[in-house]
């Protein structure tokens, strides 16, 4: 099936978050809002997720939207803002790149390269990441198979950067309950296949707020090295995705329930 791959050949390779080696006990836990809305918002929700064991903020500056007519992130300004805060506590930045024009202004204000489920298939754009000495977030297509995945993070290893952290945030599927669907079969099958960290996002994976506490436990079941969630201190009134969105009591409550497996294992 995989007679094409060269680099990603399911031997373990070690990726390195803040000097941290990213694994199932030692998880990369990217917390924060779906979007950096103002200085204020960012840096207050920055200080909650670390205070309750985040190791890692997030927040869109750059957001690619289905609707021309849907809050669009604040562009440089919000790296401004994420790199404040990313100051003020200590966690490394995690933020979606639309654009292989904004690689220097990234390398700036940013820790972690997110390439968004929108952009795995630009190849383009994985080829000019693929030169970046940083480790990259390449989330799984929205219609995408396992084999397409595997074949877009080759992209970034053949052009040389194999610090790269999988992400499976839910394919689309014929059912409307949830957002998307979160493939946690994906999970082992992608540690196999490339020896890569894998993390998943409960936020876009289920889209409903009282399934994203549910579906993270799942996928540290399934052995996942951590997870991508968004938390907002006020949901309702968020300007991007508040319905997937936690507040900060659950993230704490979720936070304590991890914790709690990662001793037992």
């Amino acid at each position: 099936m995989m007679e094409d791959k060269k680099i990603l050949t399911g031997k373990k390779i070690h990726v390195k978050v803040n000097g941290k080696i990213i694994d199932q006990k030692n998880p990369l836990i990217i917390a924060g809002p779906c979007a950096v809305e103002s200085r204020e918002q960012i840096i207050h929700i920055a200080k909650i997720v670390k205070k309750y064991g985040a190791t890692a903020l997030r927040g869109g500056a750059f957001k690619p939207r289905t609707s021309p007519y849907s809050f669009q992130g604040l562009g440089v300004e919000g790296l401004k803002y994420l790199k404040e805060a990313s100051e003020l506590t200590g966690l490394p930045v995690v933020t979606e790149i639309t654009d292989a024009k904004y690689i220097d202004l990234f390398n700036t204000y940013v820790d972690v390269f997110q390439v968004g489920s929108r952009n795995m298939n630009n190849y383009s754009l994985l080829k000019a990441l693929g030169k970046v000495d940083k480790p990259i977030l390449l989330k799984r297509g929205m219609s995408s198979t396992i084999y397409e995945w595997i074949l877009a993070a080759e992209y970034l290893a053949e052009f040389g950067n194999t610090d790269i952290i999988l992400c499976e945030r839910g394919i689309r599927t014929f059912d409307t309950y949830t957002r998307n669907t979160l493939d946690l079969a994906a999970i082992p099958i992608m540690k196999k296949e490339t020896g890569l960290p894998v993390i998943v996002d409960p936020s876009h994976g289920t889209g409903r707020r009282e399934l994203v506490c549910i579906m993270t436990k799942a996928a540290i079941a399934a052995g996942a090295d951590g997870a991508i969630i968004e938390v907002h201190n006020d949901p309702d009134n968020a300007l991007s995705d508040g319905h997937q969105s936690i507040k900060p009591e659950q993230f704490k409550e979720l936070m304590s329930v991890y914790k709690k497996i990662l001793t037992q294992q």
